[in-house]
């Protein structure tokens, strides 16, 4: 359990340091993701799903 709760705990600032150092591409970002085809969010998505468990598997291996 404290291992989920340091890994959202890291979520968390690394989402609050995107907000406080580069809003402004954050907003543009939020603006052109309308137009990105759901396929390639999808793909996006799973390829960070893939890396992340492979970065804990070969720290946690």
């Amino acid at each position: 359990m404290a291992d989920l709760l340091t890994g959202f705990a890291f979520f968390l600032v690394i989402e609050g340091l995107a907000y406080a150092l580069a809003p402004s591409s954050l907003k543009r970002m939020a603006a052109i993701l309308p137009s990105i085809p759901e396929g390639h969010l999808r793909l996006a998505g799973l390829a960070a799903i893939a890396g992340g468990v492979g970065l804990i598997w070969l720290v946690r291996g």
